[in-house]
């Protein structure tokens, strides 16, 4: 969940590093550090906290100077954030950064206090730099070679070796990472696309074990063991533009309001002449399905939960949802006509990689919903349903929850037509009804305004309750998630018909309650359940469609959606939940993008 980058070339690679560094901050921001080569020799600098600690230190102290260099910016694991746990970490001619966990570190780092060395830090990074270093004979590639095979986890590398100024060695075992192709004489390193879009487009994927010698002119890619291999150049179709604020206060209001877009460019290249039409022979697999696993973690679970409703309501296949983090270790029951689809917005969340390999070994098919191309998840999968949602920075997430549905809502459609559940007649009306929903995110967007408004009578609030009946309890729990992740309000959703079953006790004078009624074949069931938290001093903040009658003792602000079917009330209603969510913790002065313990792409377990 680190991020890492590196640079050759011609221009002073601390400013380059920075800069880069600061479009990876979503992937951590307990510290940062850089390696430059000055004169000959590395020189780190590192500070804990934010980038900004560091390039203000710099600035204090001095930059370094130099056309090779390194750069992290760290989510803790092994060690709380501080200096000297910060990144990079060196031996005695070695220095690297690392993201991912070395699980053997303990192991490693008594053999090498055996050799003599000393460590400083907590991390288990450390063990790597030093064991590295132990083989290093001023023949970096040999030095990797003898050291990464005794090394158990994963791994994504970028090394300096003293006595080679001119270049730097990236190599991965499980963590994602790319070399960036530049123009005019220079090269990159970095763990995602956004480091590098400002200079370059094109890239490397290094795949498991391959090791990059990256220089200014050339870039060589190698196994281990020095044999070369030919690789195949990528280009991004994300812009620097859409890396970037746009002129919003925060990244995440951004995506918010960059939903619309992102739902179009998920469906409408998918739906022609009046039909649903799915890549790769994709149709057969579906049809043939017995069973689906829906497999993920958080925001992209709870797009899973949905799906499961959709499917099993209009298909009739049975539908089981697993966190991907459990799904691997519960021994699974899964039988050969079974299809696992797995759910994740960068393709690289490491639980939900392992589940995808689980159902592999075991001889089912796999659909991967991902929205970064090329990634392992998308490489690894059977058959990949690409969300095209663009970069999502922020780190709750928010566009790529709104078309990972988008995606569920196909499957249960076409899985619906091919099963014989749904004629052509409703076919057409929900496709229909699919298309418009980009025009109504629209309209609920342009109620940001109000929604800030209201924010203000529940940012004070320390515990928050969501509730909901069928899909609405599906989406009250995507809701929860927003406002606690960003707000750092306790929050919890529960199905509102288990109020009585002990949770209501929690249920005292002022204490909000978001209550979501879309569903109207539930709506009096609903009604009567916000009645008994009311009649319990709540405080309620009542979702539903517009026409619905609502008496004034019902609620205390109401929010209306949109007319429009049952069935698509989670593409709706999630929206203002998320505006809710922002504004709350913006009025709260949260850090919106980057709260506090979380970082993006969580690509350890």
């Amino acid at each position: 969940m680190c991020g890492i980058v590196g640079y050759v070339g011609r221009e002073n690679c601390t400013d380059v590093l920075i800069d880069a560094l600061s479009k990876l901050e979503y992937r951590g921001y307990d510290s940062a550090g850089i390696a430059v080569f000055e004169n000959g020799k590395i020189r780190v600098e590192k500070a804990k906290g934010r980038l900004q600690n560091l390039d203000e230190k710099m600035n204090l102290e001095g930059r370094p100077f130099g056309n090779c260099g390194i750069g992290h910016t760290r989510w803790a694991t092994h060690g709380e954030p501080s200096h000297i746990n910060s990144h990079p970490h060196s031996g005695r001619r070695v220095t690297l950064v690392h993201n991912g966990i070395i699980e053997n570190y303990m192991e490693l780092k008594a053999f090498l206090e055996g050799k003599g060395y000393h460590f400083e830090s907590q991390t288990d990074t450390e063990t790597v730099a030093k064991l590295i270093d132990y083989y290093y004979q001023d023949d970096p590639l040999e030095a990797l070679n003898k050291a990464l095979p005794q090394v158990r986890g994963a791994y994504a590398l970028a090394i300096l070796f003293e006595g080679f100024p001119d270049r730097l060695y990236a190599v991965r075992k499980e963590s994602p990472l790319i070399v960036g192709l530049g123009c005019g004489g220079e090269n990159f390193v970095a763990s995602d696309i956004p480091a590098i879009l400002k200079y370059t487009n094109r890239y490397y994927l290094l795949e498991q074990d391959e090791v990059a010698l990256v220089t200014a002119g050339q870039v060589v890619v190698t196994d281990l063991a020095g044999n070369p291999i030919e690789k195949q150049e990528q280009v991004a179709d994300w812009d620097i533009d859409a890396a970037e604020k746009g002129g919003f206060a925060h990244f995440m209001l951004k995506e918010i309001h960059e939903q619309p877009k992102a739902f179009r460019n998920t469906i409408s290249p998918r739906i022609r002449d009046g039909a649903i039409q799915f890549e790769n022979g994709l149709d057969d697999v579906l049809r043939a399905a017995k069973r689906l696993h829906v497999v993920a973690c958080g925001t992209a679970m709870h797009a899973g939960i949905v799906g499961k409703y959709l499917i099993e309501s209009l298909a009739r296949v049975p539908v089981d949802v697993d966190l991907a983090s459990e799904f691997r270790y519960r021994n699974p029951i899964l039988e050969k006509e079974d299809l696992a689809v797995i759910i994740s917005q960068s393709g690289e969340t490491a639980d939900t990689l392992a589940a995808l390999r689980l159902a592999k070994s075991q001889g089912i098919r796999t659909l991967a919903i991902v929205n970064v191309v090329g990634s392992s998840i998308a490489r690894e999968a059977d058959y990949v349903l690409y969300t095209w949602a663009g970069p999502e920075i922020a780190v709750a997430s928010t566009k790529a929850y709104t078309v990972q549905l988008a995606v569920m809502y196909l499957l249960a459609f076409q899985l619906g037509r091919l099963r014989g559940q749904l004629d052509e007649a409703a076919y057409a009306n929900y496709l229909t009804e699919l298309m418009q929903t980009p025009e109504k995110i629209e309209k609920l967007l342009s109620q940001s305004g109000a929604i800030a408004n209201l924010a203000v009578d529940y940012r004070e609030a320390q515990n928050m309750f969501f509730i909901g009946r069928g899909l609405d309890y599906a989406l009250s729990q995507e809701g929860s998630l927003k406002l606690k992740e960003i707000s750092y309000i306790y929050s919890e959703a529960y199905a509102a018909g288990e109020l009585k079953h002990g949770t209501i006790s929690l249920i005292v004078e002022g204490i909000p309650v978001v209550a979501l009624a879309t569903q109207r074949d539930l709506l009096e069931k609903m009604i009567s359940n916000v009645r008994e938290v009311r009649a319990r001093g709540a405080k309620v903040l009542l979702f539903c469609f517009e026409g619905t009658q609502v008496s004034a003792d019902l609620a205390n602000h109401v929010i209306y959606l949109p007319q429009g079917s049952d069935l698509f009330a989670p593409l709706l209603s999630i929206v203002p939940l998320q505006l809710f969510a922002y504004h709350i913790a913006e009025q709260r002065g949260c850090d919106v993008d980057k709260p506090r313990n979380l970082a993006k792409s969580v690509t350890v377990e």
